[in-house]
C-alpha cells in the first residue's frame, strides 16, 4: 500500500466507504503491518488498522500495540513539521 491511495472498506451493513490511506508501517519484530487511513471529507480522525496480504484488515484493540501505532503517528506528525 502506498500513501494516498484509496481503500475501500466493507461495513458491517454491506456497504462500501472509501479512506485515503495516509501512511503505512510495519513492525518487523512481530511481522505485523498497520495501515493508517482517514475519510477525505473528516481529515481530523487517522484511524489505524493491521492489513494482511490477502487484503482484509483488523482494527488495533490491544492497548500495547494502540499505544505504539500512537507513538508512531506522533512521530509522522513530527516529520511533517520539520
Amino acid at each position: 500500500m502506498k500513501e494516498n491511495d484509496v481503500i475501500v472498506i466493507t461495513t458491517e451493513e454491506g456497504g462500501e466507504e472509501e479512506f485515503i490511506i495516509l501512511f503505512t508501517y510495519e513492525n518487523e519484530e512481530r511481522g505485523t503491518k498497520y495501515v493508517f487511513f482517514y475519510d477525505e471529507n473528516n481529515d481530523e480522525e487517522v484511524m489505524c488498522a493491521k492489513y494482511f496480504d490477502d487484503g482484509t484488515l483488523e482494527y488495533v484493540e490491544d492497548e500495547e500495540e494502540l499505544a505504539e501505532m500512537e507513538e508512531v503517528f506522533r512521530a509522522y506528525e513530527s516529520e511533517l513539521e520539520e
